[in-house]
């Protein structure tokens, strides 16, 4: 099992250099967690490379498809006064803004505050060495 970040669910909808290992990773183990948010994240990730021009309508339109399959199959950590708390704690200890320590904190909540049970996937730099400290097993 793992938890998702949208960094990491993006190239599983749109061609990016990062997607045939991720695919990869997805394949072997398609259980994802991911945070109540990701999917608005997401969405916001493939309507600005629209609109860079980077991406046709016709790829749109199948991301947008894969998104809600992918949705409709994860496992969605619902926002909580647990998660914000764990999100506020994280903040004083890691050098995260607010959009990363909220993922994070899903991630810590789905793990059940034990992070060695559950690895982050994530291709943002700064949330992965938080979460490696945090103790999750981390990729890519």
């Amino acid at each position: 099992m793992r938890f998702w970040d949208s960094s990491a669910i993006v190239p599983l909808l749109v061609p990016e250099r990062m997607s045939p290992s991720l695919q990869r990773l997805y394949t072997v183990d398609p259980v994802v967690f991911a945070w109540w948010a990701a999917d608005v994240e997401c969405a916001s990730a493939i309507v600005r490379r629209q609109r860079a021009g980077a991406l046709a309508a016709v790829v749109v339109e199948g991301a947008f498809t894969r998104l809600n399959a992918l949705c409709a199959s994860w496992h969605e950590v619902e926002p909580s006064e647990d998660v914000r708390e764990l999100a506020k704690r994280l903040l004083r200890v890691h050098d995260l803004r607010a959009a990363d320590a909220l993922p994070l904190a899903a991630a810590l909540f789905a793990a059940e505050t034990r992070p060695s049970t559950l690895e982050f996937v994530c291709l943002d730099d700064r949330l992965l060495e938080a979460a490696r400290r945090e103790g999750f097993a981390v990729s890519p």
